[in-house]
């Protein structure tokens, strides 16, 4: 089976140019088949509030009402996405920018209301895997903004890590699948304070250990429950770690395993 790399970043790289500049560097220049999927919050948290737009957060995920989609439209789907399509291709990488509603590739359906109503934030439901694959099989590399959409015409905000692994476990099907999370920390750590303490092995036992020692905590879980989740259903392997962990050289990042 072929290898595809997914790999993630979050708006501290997006946020930063020369951050976002070195990381461009290491994927263009990452063998084999590839997707590159972004977020872009704090861009629109910014965008939003020089428009007079308050953005309202619970449990530190945003609420989408009408007017925060329309940002977000503008900004992951726009601003973000091609800037970032535009330096890939200025590195020779043949990037083709994608919200989830191009080529039907990523299906939701909106969150439904429990406590809390989260606006237009869609959970997603399927993965276009034969089409994302047509795009790949013809060189291009498929770079994803967090945008989705339902099929009746309405798009959907959509958490970056989800499309992420259910890109992942679609494409499992015909590639050998390892995901990259990039983010500014080495890894999962032992030790907050102690930025090398990276655990570099983490299995579904260990996980538990760190949950009941109260060492991962917060929007970590999440993450990594997300990541477990996508061992389950076919992806091969998965990787937290800052932007090194693309390096041949780097080996100090963390590998999650079943």
């Amino acid at each position: 089976m072929e290898k595809l790399s997914i790999i993630k970043i979050g708006g501290n790289i997006i946020e930063d140019e020369t951050s976002l500049n070195a990381f461009l560097q290491l994927f263009s220049i990452l063998e084999g088949k590839k997707i590159l999927v972004h977020g872009g919050g704090k861009r629109a948290t910014h965008i939003a509030s020089k428009l007079g737009i308050e953005s309202k957060m619970v449990n530190g995920r945003r609420i989408t009402d009408a007017e925060t989609l329309e940002v977000i439209t503008m900004v992951y789907g726009g601003l973000v996405n091609k800037n970032v399509v535009a330096k890939l291709q200025s590195l020779n990488t043949n990037a083709i920018g994608l919200t989830g509603a191009d080529i039907n590739s990523i299906q939701s359906e909106k969150r439904p209301v429990k406590e809390v109503d989260f606006g237009f934030v869609g959970d997603v439901k399927k993965i276009n895997s034969n089409g994302i694959d047509k795009l790949i099989q013809a060189d291009f590399t498929p770079v994803f903004c967090a945008i989705t959409h339902d099929g009746n015409g309405q798009l959907l905000n959509t958490n970056a890590d989800t499309i992420t692994s259910t890109i992942a476990v679609g494409m499992s099907k015909i590639y050998e699948t390892s995901i990259y999370y990039c983010f500014e920390l080495k890894g999962v750590l032992k030790d907050f304070n102690d930025k090398n303490s990276v655990v570099k092995v983490l299995n579904s036992k260990t996980y538990q250990e760190l949950l009941n020692d109260h060492i991962i905590v917060d929007g970590m879980i999440p993450k990594l429950d997300n990541c477990f989740d996508a061992l389950n259903n076919g992806v091969s392997k998965v990787h937290i770690g800052n932007t090194a962990m693309l390096t041949k050289e780097n080996d100090n990042y963390t590998t999650i395993t079943l």
